[in-house]
């Protein structure tokens, strides 16, 4: 079961075989990603690779994908050039401003999508996530985001393979 995003309306939906939900897409919209921190939700089709949540807030979603609780050191590394560029890194780490371990909900429940992963291209982008929205749907940094409720139903559906299908 993938997921589907795409423009519908004057907004964004998200689609796993269960109808169409509002999402929020980075503030530059959807398209081809050119480099870090441009805003956009890139384009394609991209893995689903494991789920995180904080269970110091949230019970563990039930997923066949890898499931691993956020740990208040844990930080994405968005650092062009670094060794650890896209990937996971424990703090105290130089640089970091992608902090897992949030005070607002947006990162209680995350999806890692596999962009830019295999292997990272330094300045390509970084953290893209499918995760939590913001009560009025605000643009992302781009990650797509969507309710509680609708991510929770989809990563209990998620299985290993399925992907993050990003269309204009």
């Amino acid at each position: 079961m993938d997921i589907v995003v795409s423009r519908a309306g004057d907004g964004y939906a998200a689609d796993w075989g269960a109808g169409a939900r509002r999402c929020a897409v980075g503030r530059a919209g959807i398209a081809e990603k050119q480099r870090e921190g441009d805003g956009v939700t890139p384009l394609g089709r991209w893995p689903l690779r494991q789920v995180l949540f904080r269970a110091d807030r949230i019970s563990a979603p039930r997923t066949t994908l890898q499931l691993d609780p956020i740990e208040p050191d844990q930080a994405w590394c968005d650092v062009p050039g670094d060794p650890n560029y896209n990937r996971m890194v424990r703090l105290p780490y130089p640089s970091i401003d992608e902090r897992l371990w949030r005070d607002d909900s947006l990162y209680d429940l995350i999806v890692v999508v596999g962009y830019n992963d295999s292997p990272p291209i330094s300045g390509k982008g970084s953290a893209i996530f499918l995760h939590l929205a913001r009560p009025d749907f605000s643009p992302t940094a781009g990650c797509v985001a969507t309710a509680r409720g609708d991510l929770y139903e989809a990563v209990e559906q998620l299985r290993p393979g399925d992907c993050l299908i990003v269309r204009e």
